[in-house]
C-alpha cells in the first residue's frame, strides 16, 4: 500500500535571496516558469518576479509541476555567467522524488538519450537512435510503504528527464499523471519531484554559493 499522497495545494512563490546581480526563488508545483500559450497561461514565475524584481532574467526552468529552486540573472552579465555555469555543467543540482515501488539497489545510472515525442505531445521519449545523450545518478534514502525516495541527480538537463528516466528504471514518479500509471496519480494529488539543493559561482563575487529547500512531502 503506497503512503498518503501530498495534495497539490497552491503555494506562494518565495525569494530565499536576492543581491543586486541575481535572486533565488523556490516555485511551487503548478506554476509554469515561463508563460505558456493562450491568456491561461500568463501567470507564471518570471512574471510575478518581474513585479517586484523588473530586472529578473530567467536562466533555467522547471517543469509546472515540479517544485523547488531557481536562480535568476538580474544583468545582462550576471545571466550570462549562469547560463554558462548550466552549460558547462558547473552547476549542482539535487532533486528529492518519491518513486513508485521500492528500488532493489542502493544507487544507479540511467543513461538514455531522449527526445520529444509530438504524437504523445507533452510526452518525451527514450530513443537510442535519435535521442539527445540524458544522464541521471539516482541514490535511495528511504524505503516506504510501496515507493522509494531518491535523491535525482541530472547530469544533463533534458525536458522531463528525470521523470522519463525513473519510468524506463521501472520506478516512476508518484502523482506523475504523464508517465505513472493510474494508481499512482490519485486526484488532487501533485508530482512529487522537488529541486531540493541547488549550488554554483556567484557571478560577481566569485564564492561559491549552496541553497536548500526541503522537500513538502
Amino acid at each position: 500500500m503506497l503512503p498518503s499522497f501530498p495534495p497539490l495545494v497552491p503555494a506562494p512563490l518565495r525569494v530565499l535571496y536576492a543581491d543586486e546581480v541575481l535572486l533565488v526563488a523556490s516555485k511551487p508545483c503548478g506554476l509554469l516558469s515561463v508563460p505558456g500559450l493562450g491568456e491561461d497561461k500568463q501567470d507564471c514565475l518570471i512574471a510575478r518576479l518581474l513585479m517586484t524584481f523588473p530586472d529578473a532574467r530567467i536562466v533555467h526552468r522547471l517543469d509546472r509541476d515540479t517544485s523547488g529552486l531557481l536562480v535568476l540573472g538580474r544583468n545582462a552579465d550576471s545571466h550570462r555567467e549562469l547560463s554558462r555555469q548550466f552549460q558547462d555543467r558547473e552547476v549542482d543540482k539535487r532533486y528529492i522524488a518519491l518513486a513508485l515501488g521500492n528500488i532493489a539497489e542502493v544507487s544507479g545510472e540511467i543513461d538514455l538519450p531522449l527526445r520529444y515525442d509530438p504524437p504523445t505531445k507533452p510526452r518525451h521519449v527514450v530513443d537510442v537512435a535519435t535521442g539527445q545523450p540524458s544522464l541521471t545518478r539516482w541514490r535511495v534514502l528511504a524505503q516506504l510503504p510501496g515507493c522509494t525516495r531518491v535523491e535525482l541527480e541530472p547530469f544533463t538537463g533534458r525536458s522531463h528527464q528525470l521523470r522519463v528516466h525513473m519510468q524506463a528504471l521501472g520506478h516512476p514518479l508518484l502523482g506523475d499523471p504523464l508517465y505513472a500509471p493510474p494508481e499512482a496519480v490519485p486526484e488532487g494529488s501533485r508530482l512529487c519531484l522537488h529541486a531540493e539543493r541547488l549550488s554554483f559561482t556567484h557571478p560577481g563575487h566569485g564564492g561559491r554559493l549552496h541553497f536548500r529547500d526541503p522537500a513538502p512531502f
